[in-house]
Order: C-alpha cells, then structure tokens, then sequence
C-alpha cells in the first residue's frame, strides 16, 4: 500500500516525524471520497482549501472546487478526474504525486461520511485559528506597540472576541462546558526599575495626598506588579475608607497588620513613602495600563493551553476562551473609569497630571 503520510514521495518514513494528527487522517479521508465521487463536493457545506492544515491537500482540494466534475459515466471508466485534481493541484503543490492521490482514495473508510470528515476539518480549523488569534494577543501584550500599547492590545482582543463570535455562528449551539484543562501559571510581572520606580512613586504621592484616592478608585492592589506595593496600597486604601489620618507612619503601623514588616524593615517602609513627586492619576494610570498588558499575556496563555488540548471540543474553546477573555474585559473597563473626567477633580488642588519631570530627586532604594 501507499505510504499515506507523504504526499510528495520522499524517502522519510512516518518514524521519522512526530506523530500525525486526527485531522491529518480526517483531510485525507474527505479528499478519498471526492476523489472516489466529485459529486459529493455539492452536499460539503461551507468549506475552502485555507481550513486545510497540509498544504498539499489544500491544494488538492483547491483543485478540486476550481475543476467541473466529470460525468458520473465517463468518471466511472476513465481516471479522468484524477489527472485533472493531480495536474492543477501541482500548481502550487510541485512535488504531489498520483500514487498519493491513489493512497488517499485507499484512505476514506466510507465515501458516505465526507460531511463528517468536512466538519472535523472545520473544527481543527477554528483551534488553529483560535491559537493564531491568542498568539498574536500574547505578542502585542509582550512587545508593546508605541506609543500606546493599551490601544494596540484592546484591537487585538477585540479581534479575538469578533472571532470568537464568528465561530459560534459557524457551529450550531451546544450545551457549553467549560475546558478541563488546567491552567497554566500565569507569566511573571515585569518588576524592572521602571515599573518599581512608577509603582513607589505612586504609593508615596498617594500618602502625601490622600484626599486624592478617590480620583484613583479604579486602580487595585492586583494592578501592583510588586507585592510590598500592592500592600502599602492596600493599605492606603483601608485607612482613608476608614476615615483615619494617613501619613507614613500611619500607614506603616497599618502594614504591620498586613505582615509586610517580615519582608522589609520599617525604616524602609518610611523612605519609600517619603517622596511623593508628580500626580497621583498619572501614576495610577501607568500601574493600570501595565496591567493590562500582563491580564492580555495570561489571557492568550490561558486560551493557548485551550487550543493545544485536543480533548476540547469547538464549543469548549469557544466557552473557555470567553470566560479567559472576562478577566481582561475588567481591567478594561477599569481603564475606562480611568480616562473618563473624575467627578472630585474640583474638590481640592489637585496636582497637575504630570510624570518623570515633575519627579523631585531619584529614589535609588527601596525599589523593590
């Protein structure tokens, strides 16, 4: 018999190569049982040769819908067909040869199932297309676009969410359950200088200016890339929700509360909070964008691990990519919140929105 893993004849056998897919068997199947009867490319539903995943059956199929099948009684007597598909096919497929065509009519257990066939094509098809969708979400969030990443990351989930939509009108609906697949770690935060350096100035100007906080009410402590931040903020927050005065030591005798004093010493803890410089919304703002990058980045990841677990069907991808895509909707819309007018700007001399420049001296410690 044929080897029905190559179709260009090479000399390398199957163990040479990692294991094919189900959907490799399914292509070869479908195109089997056109090959078999052409006629049936009538009956496939919506299919085209780019749902492929081998290139050379999706030229093969290619040739297929651009030819007009034989009649039913000059197919049954003459390999007509056959060299007609394996002629236009070599067009973009060069090294396609006629025993594979024979090796793929040898591979279709049953003609009868070519619509089966053609909707496992359709469903490998949206996995790719799903990872695709995610990876480029995972890029945009990773390598910034300048000079608004947020922007750049927000089109490319939107992309991914029209997409999404466009899968569950191709697919007739399904009691939805959510993937089993375990979620992968989320990736680590950036924790360099000038994410540290942005996250103190902000806690710091919170503290010298907490009548200010509530302009900043969209902003959480999981926003914080570093943890002892994240504290001091959670902190910030409780003592002004509370009423109480807020100043550094205040704020340290409530850190102490919060355990942060086992991983940094008190004296510490005050210089961080002892240089405030700038404005507490452009502060809150940087922490917040940096933050959705991250949220995109574990998002794509989470729906990356989806889509490289065969066990899930379409409407699981579908079901489990939304329900990832619910984390990042939330930090957008708190991002929202951010740019819109605050409505306590007028309730005290605020500083100006301002970054680095109006920075009073560089805080070299305490940065992390």
């Amino acid at each position: 018999m044929p080897d029905t893993t190559d179709p260009y004849g090479d000399e390398e056998g199957p163990e040479d190569s990692a294991p094919l897919p189900p959907a490799h068997f399914a292509e070869q199947a479908l195109l089997g049982a056109l090959l078999l009867n052409p006629e049936r490319l009538k009956t496939l539903g919506p299919l085209e040769a780019v749902q492929f995943a081998n290139p050379a059956h999706a030229a093969v199929f290619a040739a297929m819908s651009a030819l007009s099948p034989p009649d039913a009684s000059v197919h049954a007597k003459e390999p007509a067909w056959l060299i007609a598909v394996l002629d236009h096919a070599r067009r973009d497929a060069r090294g396609l040869t006629a025993s594979y065509l024979h090796a793929l009519v040898q591979a279709c257990p049953d003609p009868r199932h070519a619509t089966a066939y053609t909707r496992m094509i359709r469903s490998d098809h949206a996995r790719r297309t799903l990872r695709v969708h995610a990876g480029r979400l995972a890029q945009t969030a990773t390598v910034p676009v300048q000079p608004d990443p947020a922007t750049a990351v927000l089109a490319q989930a939107d992309a991914l969410t029209g997409h999404l939509d466009l899968l569950a009108g191709q697919f007739a609906p399904h009691p939805g359950s959510l993937p089993r697949t375990p979620a992968p770690p989320d990736p680590p935060r950036d924790t360099g200088t000038d994410v540290a350096e942005e996250e103190r100035m902000l806690v710091a100007t919170a503290t010298a200016h907490s009548g200010e906080l509530a302009r900043v009410r969209w902003l959480q402590p999981s926003d914080f890339a570093l943890p002892m931040h994240a504290v001091l903020f959670h902190c910030l927050t409780a003592l002004a929700h509370r009423g109480e005065p807020v100043d550094p030591v205040t704020v340290l005798w409530e850190s102490q509360h919060r355990g942060l004093l086992r991983d940094a010493p008190p004296a510490h803890i005050l210089t961080l909070l002892s240089t405030p410089a700038g404005s507490i919304e452009h502060w809150g703002e940087r922490v917040l964008h940096r933050a959705l990058l991250h949220q995109a980045h574990t998002t794509a990841g989470r729906i990356r691990a989806f889509t490289d677990d065969p066990a899930n069907s379409v409407h699981q991808l579908i079901t489990g990519s939304r329900r990832a895509l619910a984390g990042l909707t939330a930090v957008r819309t708190r991002v929202r919140q951010a740019h819109q007018p605050s409505p306590t700007a007028t309730s005290s001399p605020a500083a100006p929105r301002a970054g680095p420049a109006l920075r009073t001296r560089a805080h070299a410690s305490g940065l992390r």
